[in-house]
């Protein structure tokens, strides 16, 4: 720990702690998690298949086989072609239920065209992918506000247009730009959030489950409003508002600092005490130990070849990788393949996200307690676990197997939920400043290729039960086996430099060993 990131430490103390401003900001940043929330969860419902019927006429033998007759009109439950005894080759036309509006029904994307749902959410997967590898970027070079801010417009101009979609292919368009909407909001949100928040209040950016309350809220909403346009309609307008935010929400006066931009930062610190109630703080050192400490230039941009460059960047990368590849996965695996669970699709949604409240409320008290890193490794092995039981009794002829499905597949979701939670803000401090964003970034890329893989194995999993809990079980195990070698950021001032020689290395442990002492509370 440098002792410009100590100082930086020391001034959010000095300012209030977390106090009413770091409660304002974070109020507004958890309400704005609807955006993502809904628009990277709208397939779990857009893309669910409503029950339907084959229509049929000139029925040779309409007793032998189940059907609804009405009007001499002859119809099949949920399959593509006639039996063989029937003389009509096709279906003559598709007929849904009413009950829900989804693109399926929309387009008719079943039978040879069952497979577009899955690579529509592929697509929507492949958007947050690019996105995630040059919003990192993005956020370094033009800062955290700008970024995360402009991402609300997308997603708000961005679901509206989709409301109004004629076409599967104009659709499956507007979902990669969601996507990359999407990713920009993600990979900036918790990056630009603990940059205001004291070291031994971090965790609560990760206690409060935003995400899962959201996600509870649209299995609700999809049951009033049943349907898929609807739905990119009421995004829009909850989206809306937090547009207007940035007339009060400043940059990140880290990223401030580490620019070299001091003027504004002390300005955003100056604001922070005022709204805070607290004294404005002496700022007289900043200039002196930003210029001997972190040698910063304003016009130095930092590069994915920056975190190349440090062994333990590259050791950190490369095993928080890993798991956030098996969450990517794990947790849109069974976001997406809810409509494969038994009982109602609505109460399904609520409940696969409704599982995670407690258990992420909980993770506060347990992270500070027992640390990000070993928390994290205890929930992705829960959540393996349950995985492997979930893809046995799905190859099984158990007589209370649906039940036992969901119940396990309800731990698993748990297990993954709660856990990239926790891997989120361990990831987020394991990387100093300078790239934190790009850092942030990369790892948030390594989850959509779990992502992208996710809707076309619950596809798969449709044909063959059993492979995707099987894989996601794989998954879960080696991400765990990885994050052992991973070091404990709990109660850690966080990094703003890079130190770049064995010196610069010796420094920062022997100034951590006198800082770990204060930031220590015990919560």
């Amino acid at each position: 720990m440098s002792a410009t990131s100590a100082y930086l430490e020391s001034l959010i103390e000095e300012c209030g702690g977390f106090s009413r401003f770091q409660w304002i900001m974070f109020s507004f940043m958890m309400y704005s998690k609807v955006a993502a929330t809904w628009t990277m969860m709208m397939m779990t419902f857009a893309g669910a298949i409503p029950d339907w019927q084959c229509r049929l006429t000139n029925y040779s033998n309409p007793g032998t086989i189940p059907s609804i007759t009405t009007n001499d009109i002859d119809y099949i439950d949920g399959q593509c072609y006639p039996p063989q005894n029937v003389t009509v080759q096709t279906c003559q036309e598709y007929i849904f239920s009413d009950s829900m509006n989804t693109v399926v029904s929309e387009w008719t994307l079943i039978c040879d065209k069952d497979w577009i749902a899955s690579t529509i959410t592929t697509i929507q997967m492949v958007g947050l992918l690019v996105s995630c590898v040059a919003s990192g970027h993005l956020a370094d070079l033009i800062g955290r506000k700008p970024t995360y801010f402009l991402s609300l417009i997308a997603l708000t101009v961005l679901n509206t247009i989709s409301g109004f979609s004629t076409t599967w292919k104009m659709f499956a368009v507007l979902r990669f730009l969601l996507g990359f909407g999407v990713g920009a909001h993600l990979t900036v949100f918790y990056g630009y959030l603990i940059e205001f928040i004291p070291a031994r209040r971090r965790s609560a950016a990760i206690a409060y489950p935003g995400w899962a309350i959201w996600a509870c809220v649209l299995g609700l909403v999809a049951m009033w409003l049943h349907d898929w346009r609807y739905l990119h309609f009421a995004t829009a307008i909850l989206t809306l508002p937090c547009v207007f935010m940035w007339w009060f929400l400043p940059e990140s006066f880290r990223y401030l600092v580490t620019h070299n931009r001091l003027d504004e930062a002390k300005e955003v610190v100056c604001k922070i005490a005022r709204i805070n109630g607290k004294p404005e703080p002496d700022m007289s050192k900043m200039s002196y130990l930003v210029k001997v400490d972190l040698k910063v230039d304003a016009e130095r941009r930092y590069t994915i070849w920056d975190v190349a460059k440090s062994p333990q960047l590259r050791k950190y990368t490369c095993l928080l990788g890993i798991a956030w590849i098996a969450c990517g996965y794990g947790y849109y695996a069974i976001s997406f393949g809810v409509q494969s669970l038994s009982g109602s699709l609505y109460l399904n949604m609520f409940l696969l996200s409704v599982v995670e409240i407690p258990a992420q409320a909980s993770s506060y008290y347990l992270t500070n307690r027992y640390g990000r890193k070993w928390v994290t490794l205890a929930l992705l092995l829960i959540a393996g676990i349950t995985g492997f039981v979930v893809a046995a009794i799905q190859i099984s002829d158990y007589e209370m197997k649906n039940s036992l499905i969901n119940g396990f597949a309800l731990a698993s979701k748990m297990g993954v939920g709660v856990g990239w939670g926790t891997l989120i803000i361990l990831t987020s401090e394991s990387y100093p400043t300078v790239v934190r964003n790009i850092g942030y970034g990369m790892q948030s890329s390594f989850a959509r290729i779990g992502a992208i893989a996710a809707p076309q194995l619950v596809y798969v999993s449709s044909h063959l039960p059993g492979v995707m809990y099987f894989i996601f079980g794989g998954v879960m195990f080696l991400s765990a086996f990885g994050l052992f070698f991973m070091q404990e950021t709990n109660k850690k001032p966080i990094e703003d430099g890079i130190a770049t020689n064995e010196k610069g290395q010796k420094e920062t442990q022997n100034f951590e060993s006198h800082t770990n002492e204060a930031f220590d509370t015990r919560l």
